[in-house]
């Protein structure tokens, strides 16, 4: 059997999606399965064991007929027999119905005049299980495994030898991710905890655990937002994993996590690493696991800024 799956969205979108492709492969072991995923997600199926390979597709991109043309003839020629869809529009609809694939799964709504097998959409519920409904349009009706990840021994190499220039190998630490992003910026996504606040966790953490080294994560758009936080916080540590796999297994070593709705986030859910995470708009039930290692704290007003220091102190030193 030859499965493709449709998942735009971020690097997040794809771990949650982890889940659903790992249980399709566990029923149907032999069979392939592709995903079509937006250039800047791509980075994420490193750290996926189910995908054979992930197809770049701008789905958000102003796409002519001549590209989704194109993409329309590598799915054809694939031959396919089956695909999941995570998109409602219609013109995906379209595409999947003018593939030819016999079976093509994705949730009721506008485009599942062109669907064989659609789904009831239930937003309300963590965002992992939504995903998962998908393969009850194969009949697969038990439940959603925990989210995992699998990191390249390689990755895995790196991380221990990161500790040890950093100076943690043995304390252990306190990992943040400050959760800047140019792109969540451009949308109006307020997923951005102000520095002076950071620093006012950071400063107290110090304070009270002063031998527990605190590292923050420097992404490619996070260097703002580190460098504000260094020259107020000195005797912090930064680390600049160069890819998925090395950030999750930097993760993985962590005795904590602090940060706001984000890849890293869902990475840490992955390598079950104790997490405490940031929300402003979003619902934390949405994107959290129902467990006492991952905690998420709900703006009060909806906006990240107006969560207080001190109600994530609270929630870290009381568990």
């Amino acid at each position: 059997m030859r499965v493709v799956a449709l998942v735009p969205g971020g690097i997040g979108d794809q771990i949650l999606f982890f889940p659903t492709l790992d249980h399709l492969k566990q029923v149907y072991p032999d069979a392939q399965i592709d995903v079509v995923v937006e250039p800047r997600s791509l980075g994420a199926y490193r750290v996926c064991k189910s995908v054979h390979q992930a197809i770049p597709f701008d789905f958000k991109d102003r796409n002519s007929l001549a590209d989704w043309g194109n993409l329309l003839g590598v799915i054809r020629d694939r031959e396919y027999s089956v695909t999941l869809s995570l998109g409602q529009r219609w013109s995906v609809g379209l595409l999947l119905w003018l593939t030819g694939i016999p079976k093509r799964i994705g949730y009721s709504g506008a485009g599942a005049i062109f669907l064989t097998n659609p789904v009831p959409l239930k937003t309300s519920q963590y965002a992992a299980r939504m995903y998962h409904d998908l393969l009850q349009g194969l009949g697969i009706n038990s439940p959603c495994p925990e989210l995992a990840i699998s990191v390249p021994k390689p990755d895995i190499d790196w991380a221990e030898s990161e500790q040890k220039r950093l100076g943690v190998a043995e304390s252990g630490y306190i990992l943040i991710h400050g959760g800047s992003s140019y792109l969540a910026q451009a949308k109006g996504i307020d997923k951005i905890y102000p520095a002076q606040k950071w620093q006012q966790i950071i400063q107290s953490l110090q304070q009270r655990q002063p031998d527990l080294p605190i590292v923050l994560i420097q992404g490619p758009e996070d260097a703002r937002l580190v460098q504000q936080l260094l020259s107020s916080c000195p005797n912090v540590k930064v680390t600049s994993p160069a890819d998925i796999g090395k950030l999750a297994a930097l993760i993985a070593g962590a005795n904590l996590m602090l940060c706001t709705d984000s890849a890293p986030m869902h990475l840490a859910v992955a390598v079950q690493t104790y997490t405490i995470a940031l929300f402003g708009p979003t619902e934390p039930q949405k994107l959290l696991p129902v467990s006492d290692r991952f905690l998420g704290i709900k703006s009060p007003t909806t906006k990240m800024a107006d969560i207080a220091p001190q109600t994530v102190l609270e929630r870290v030193w009381g568990g």
